[in-house]
């Protein structure tokens, strides 16, 4: 891990010690996703049942879960609250596979170009990144693996523990 020095509070616009308006650079002070402490991921596989998967989610209070192919690849994710919305209105079966529900990956590089997020990648572009997306894929730097999702909030936690 990474030694991280203090900074000041993530709602302030006071200046720094030099008297200039803090940055995206100096919220995170050279900080990388590694040093957000994620949990290890949690994904299901794409033909596991819509029953276990809602209990597995609230046994581990995730909104959104990726899903994985039988070569451990992502293939999109799970909203619960969805899939729990569908399930109590008798959309859908307890028995019904995770895959008929899933959101998924565009793989299109042209139009929906892949950013790789590993343990390495700088909290500001990781924050950049989160701009307009829900969750990133924390992956190992062969992108073989899903090691961790990172959310805003993620984000957020790590700032306020630095008083920021």
């Amino acid at each position: 891990m990474a030694a991280v020095a203090p900074a000041v509070s993530s709602g302030s616009t006071a200046p720094l010690t030099n008297g200039s308006v803090p940055t995206v650079a100096d919220k995170y002070r050279g900080a990388v996703v590694e040093d957000l402490q994620l949990s290890p991921a949690f994904a299901l596989p794409q033909d596991e049942h819509l029953g276990r998967a809602i209990e597995l989610a609230y046994d581990r209070d995730f909104s959104h879960i990726p899903v994985l192919d039988r070569k451990r690849k992502p293939l999109g994710y799970v909203e619960v609250a969805a899939l729990k919305k569908k399930y109590e209105a008798g959309e859908a079966n307890p028995t019904d596979r995770v895959a008929a529900y899933m959101v998924k990956f565009n793989r299109s590089v042209s139009t929906h170009p892949y950013t790789v997020i590993t343990p390495d990648t700088p909290l500001s572009d990781l924050e950049e990144f989160l701009k307009d997306k829900i969750f990133a894929l924390v992956t190992d730097y062969g992108r073989k693996f899903v090691l961790g999702v990172a959310t805003a909030q993620d984000l957020e936690t790590f700032v306020s523990r630095r008083g920021f």
